[in-house]
């Protein structure tokens, strides 16, 4: 009773920051034990192979205050951008023409299929053959390495839809912008936002193979030419957390997205 007399008398203001505080220690909980188990292991072995991480810290550092180096992050943020917004506009038409056919279907599911199991190495062999252009090569690259996910994803999505509900939705002969924003949109939305967050980060690994095609900049380009030639692991290490700064933002951000959009919805019904 005594343990339990405190919670019921506080205040909300308290519980929230309570619930807060608890939120945020188990995410960064997981991070700081890596970092202590890193540094630990940086007193024991060579630089070369555990580098301290306040060396790695003035690399990052370095990076972010060298106009050239920051032009090369850049560059590989706007390939994976690129690629993914390619492939889930073709993927997204894609499931749209096989969710209204049968035969169509029928046809392009196991070709799907059947590029989800060439590795994103092929690609790049596939791209060097075909084409000559550099950003080409490695936009065709991620195109191809995400495409399936996203089409099955929004097929899902659009599959799942409730037939009823649809039904009773028609019954009010809404505008076809109105039904996309009332009943569409609400119901495929979750799938394709899961969607993006999974091919975020295969396509931030894909994006350092496909650099390696001829690319005279940009994250694997850095790696391949500068960091494996020196044998600096912290730099290596550097360039490396670039892409995982950009991972951990947009993955934040498509969550305050996903939370926004459906906070109509009561706490039992939301993801977890």
């Amino acid at each position: 009773m005594s343990e339990t007399a405190p919670q019921a008398g506080s205040s909300p203001l308290a519980n929230m920051v309570f619930a807060t505080i608890k939120r945020l220690g188990s995410s960064v909980l997981p991070f700081v034990v890596v970092i202590l188990l890193w540094q630990f292991a940086s007193l024991f072995f060579p630089r070369f192979l555990f580098p301290s991480l306040i060396d790695v810290f003035w690399r990052c550092l370095e990076i972010f205050s060298s106009g050239t180096m920051f032009a090369d992050v850049l560059a590989t943020i706007l390939r994976i951008l690129a690629g993914l917004a390619g492939a889930f506009i073709v993927g997204g038409l894609l499931a749209l023409l096989m969710v209204r056919s049968r035969a169509v279907d029928n046809f392009l599911s196991p070709i799907l299929t059947l590029f989800q199991g060439i590795p994103a190495l092929s690609w790049v062999v596939f791209a060097i053959i075909w084409f000559h252009g550099v950003e080409f090569r490695i936009f065709f690259i991620m195109v191809m390495t995400t495409l399936p996910a996203f089409t099955f994803q929004v097929l899902g999505a659009l599959r799942g839809m409730s037939r009823d509900l649809m039904e009773m939705v028609f019954s009010f002969r809404p505008t076809r912008m109105k039904l996309f924003r009332v009943m569409i949109a609400p119901a495929i939305l979750p799938d394709i936002l899961t969607a993006w967050k999974v091919n975020l980060g295969n396509a931030s690994r894909v994006v350092v193979v496909a650099e390696l095609v001829g690319a005279t900049g940009g994250v694997g380009y850095q790696l391949l030419q500068q960091q494996q030639q020196l044998f600096d692991m912290a730099g290596a290490l550097a360039w490396t957390l670039q892409l995982v700064f950009f991972v951990l933002i947009v993955q934040g951000a498509l969550t305050l997205i996903e939370k926004s959009a459906f906070r109509y919805r009561a706490a039992s019904e939301r993801a977890i």
